[in-house]
């Protein structure tokens, strides 16, 4: 009986030790910093990959802190809706300085104009601005909420005189980068000469003797608007921050006149029209050229829509990465453009179409290029449950094709929708039901097939997005990730197997033997 107990424990230890072992995830703890614009849905991936044993770190701070973070090799990788300029608008080199790298689309969204907006002691929750009157307000030409401009964009409908208070961001930013952009293609006669020169700002200008108040961080422009002494407040972030926040954002006018906010539909809507740069050769392969989207004429359309980029370290001397963070990097982005990208709408973000997730992974392939040990097996784009994902035709986007109209009365010249103060939740926030032809929910959609020429496939219609090219596919299953590689299952198969036995027989075995032990004693007594 002592040597078949020895002989399980021995078992048990000695089996299930080398197993765990051999089947360990080669995972090691992976740092970023950059961009607040996309960090809600990035924070909530991180918190969901937890569980599988990845241990990822993101700290914000701007875009422009982590794009020179990463060129100083202090974090692992980084977010930034703008690429980096070369030299900014400071004159400050904004390379990566020699660190290879990268450009891997993460998620889609809108920057929303936040407010605080009292009629008596109810706050207004349907506000609607042009595009042009944004502009002013944000280079202090309207000054209070009674000016005439805002009455004609909200259909001669009034409101209280209070200063016109503009929150800015402080530090380098990617929503400024990208609310800049789009003032000075918009509208530069308004943005240039307060700017004192064309281009786009990562540092938003604050002119002297104006109300207008700076803070650092999308969180803290959040926290100062809905704030206490927030009447009269304007500001602007990614739209999660104003649904995280249950606070009403501006209805802007697109350009068929109507008035929307950066639902997930209005922002799909909108990017089918942003033009990719699809050159693999270019190191700026994948950025986004979004003056279509500006421009778009249909009503569904939000216009101030964007992507944000993780800058992806692909160097093979690279010298903060290891196999193990290499390993943790690419499972954390499987799963982000996977299985992530369906709780992008309720974040307030939009999900990646098809053409972007498959180019991602072909861009975290390089992660194995730079060292073989990286394991991308047993991955497939096909197993991705995307909302954007049309299973018959992999050049469109179902999410866009879904997109409801906004209503007459958000139309320029009619309305405004709803109650004196409106309700604060959007006119479009519902999805039309799916086209008759749509495929079936979660049915695997075919890989796209790359064009000869590898450019982007016109748009012909709202809801079709352009197709990657130049390269091979690279598949990825954003559920499967290196805890439950194929390789480790067999190893874990047999050790589950040993340990249940353990569990059954060894504390009978046991008991048996303390049985017999104490009964010789007695005998011998």
């Amino acid at each position: 009986m002592k040597r078949l107990v020895a002989a399980l424990v021995a078992l048990v230890c000695g089996v299930s030790l080398p197993l765990a072992a051999q089947a360990a995830v080669p995972y090691a703890q992976i740092e970023g910093t950059g961009s607040t614009w996309s960090e809600l849905i990035v924070q909530q991936w991180i918190a969901d990959v937890n569980a599988n044993g990845m241990k990822v770190v993101y700290t914000g701070g701007g875009s422009t802190k982590g794009r020179k973070d990463f060129a100083n090799n202090s974090v692992d990788f980084a977010i930034s809706e703008i690429p980096y300029q070369g030299t900014d608008e400071q004159g400050q080199a904004d390379t990566s300085q020699g660190r290879d790298y990268a450009y891997l689309p993460i998620v889609a969204g809108g920057t929303a104009f936040t407010y605080q907006l009292k009629i008596g002691k109810q706050q207004v929750k349907n506000l609607r601005l042009s595009g042009e009157t944004l502009a002013k307000i944000f280079t202090n030409q309207i000054t209070n909420w009674d000016d005439p401009a805002i009455a004609k964009d909200n259909n001669g409908r009034k409101f209280p005189s209070l200063p016109i208070i503009p929150v800015v961001r402080s530090d380098g930013s990617g929503t400024t980068a990208q609310f800049t952009t789009w003032m000075d293609k918009q509208h530069p006669s308004i943005w240039r000469p307060y700017f004192g020169r064309s281009g786009l700002t990562s540092y938003y200008p604050k002119k002297s003797g104006s109300r207008m108040v700076s803070q650092a961080g999308s969180d803290q422009v959040m926290n100062t608007i809905k704030g206490f002494s927030g009447n009269g407040m304007i500001g602007y972030v990614e739209y999660s921050y104003a649904i995280n926040a249950n606070y009403p954002v501006v209805k802007v006018k697109n350009a068929a006149g109507y008035f929307v906010e950066p639902t997930q539909y209005n922002t799909a809507v909108a990017l089918t029209q942003a033009k990719i740069n699809m050159d693999t050769t270019s190191q700026l392969y994948l950025t986004q050229n979004l003056d279509g989207v500006y421009t778009y004429n249909d009503p569904r359309s939000y216009p101030i829509s964007s992507y944000s980029y993780m800058l992806l370290p692909t160097g093979g001397g690279d010298q903060r990465m290891s196999t193990a963070k290499r390993q943790t990097l690419a499972d954390f982005m499987y799963y982000s453009l996977c299985t992530g990208q369906t709780k992008a709408g309720a974040y307030g973000y939009s999900s990646l179409p098809l053409n972007l997730v498959q180019a991602g992974f072909e861009q975290i392939a390089k992660l194995k290029a730079a060292d073989p040990a990286v394991e991308l097996t047993n991955r497939d784009v096909k197993s991705c449950n995307n909302p954007t994902f049309d299973g018959k035709n992999p050049t469109k986007n179902l999410l866009a094709q879904r997109a409801p109209k906004p209503p007459e009365c958000d139309k320029e010249g009619a309305g405004p929708c709803g109650t004196e103060t409106g309700t604060g939740e959007p006119a479009t926030d519902d999805a039309a039901p799916p086209p008759a032809d749509a495929p079936p929910a979660g049915e695997a959609p075919p890989a796209a097939v790359d064009p000869a020429t590898g450019q982007d496939v016109p748009v012909a219609e709202s809801g079709t997005v352009p197709v990657s090219g130049g390269t091979q596919d690279v598949y990825a299953s954003p559920d499967t990730l290196s805890a439950d590689r194929a390789g480790d299952r067999r190893p874990f198969g047999w050790l589950i197997v040993v340990e249940l036995l353990a569990l059954v027989l060894l504390p009978g075995l046991l008991a048996t033997a303390l049985r017999r032990r104490l009964t010789s004693r007695g005998a011998a007594r």
